[in-house]
């Protein structure tokens, strides 16, 4: 992780690029890159995943744009909603996802990088999207009065309003939807590489191959796994409003 901090930025040279050597993620993401740059990268692909679903949020909600533009402090609270809590989450995801592959690639090379990264990283986003709005809920009591300031009542409703955030009933969708729509990219990557080396040693991917169709074929099974993860999302909130229901 040490080297993540290393002052020299690491140069691609432009045969790696001409060849194809270099999957699209590597040029922003690479382990060998500064912190600020690589965080720089990270905050740069959040700020691109966050604001198609929070444009669509807003025009689906009747009279949201008028009140939003109105006299009121609605946009104003809006803003510090997405900075304190949206784009934080949003981030902290990214950068965790980001930085594991990152580290996979160092680490195993591209033919290991798929299952190192499609194993892992859907479960921890899911952990650390539900973790991380707990804290910021809990914080938000106690900073902003939010929850009437009361801490306990912050953590009541996280599995409810993330329950509903799979559906985009609420800005919470707008960072869920952000998150995975941040990691289309770097699953699209990691699939094509996977195609690309590890089809003639993993008989399900030789099995796989004929069937996708072309070069779309990493962007339908990213789409799949986006669809996946937010159902998973969805199972462990619904977990949890389930056990604080019954009283656990």
């Amino acid at each position: 992780m040490s080297t993540l901090f290393n002052p020299t930025i690491a140069h691609l040279s432009q045969h790696d690029y001409n060849t194809g050597k270099v999957q699209p993620m590597e040029r922003y993401f690479d382990i060998k890159m500064p912190f600020w740059r690589f965080a720089f990268n990270t905050l740069v692909f959040s700020c691109l995943g966050l604001l198609p679903p929070l444009v669509l949020y807003i025009a689906l909600s009747p009279g949201f744009v008028e009140m939003l533009f109105g006299s009121g402090p609605a946009l104003s609270r809006l803003l510090r909603q997405i900075l304190t809590n949206g784009l934080l989450v949003v981030f902290s995801v990214n950068y965790m996802s980001f930085f594991l592959y990152a580290l996979s690639i160092a680490k195993h090379g591209k033919g290991a990088v798929l299952a190192h990264v499609l194993l892992i990283d859907p479960p921890a986003r899911v952990i650390l999207f539900v973790l991380l709005h707990g804290l910021v809920y809990f914080i938000s009591a106690d900073w902003f009065g939010s929850f009437g300031g009361d801490r306990m009542q912050a953590l009541r409703v996280v599995g409810p309003t993330l329950v509903r955030s799979a559906f985009f009933e609420n800005i919470s969708g707008v960072y869920l939807y952000a998150t995975l729509v941040s990691a289309l990219p770097l699953y699209t990557s990691v699939i094509d590489c996977g195609l690309e080396n590890c089809a003639s040693r993993s008989a399900w991917f030789q099995m796989l191959m004929p069937k996708l169709p072309g070069k779309l074929g990493p962007i339908l099974l990213a789409f799949v796994l986006f669809g996946s993860v937010a159902m998973m999302i969805t199972a462990v909130v619904g977990l949890i409003v389930m056990l604080q229901s019954s009283g656990v």
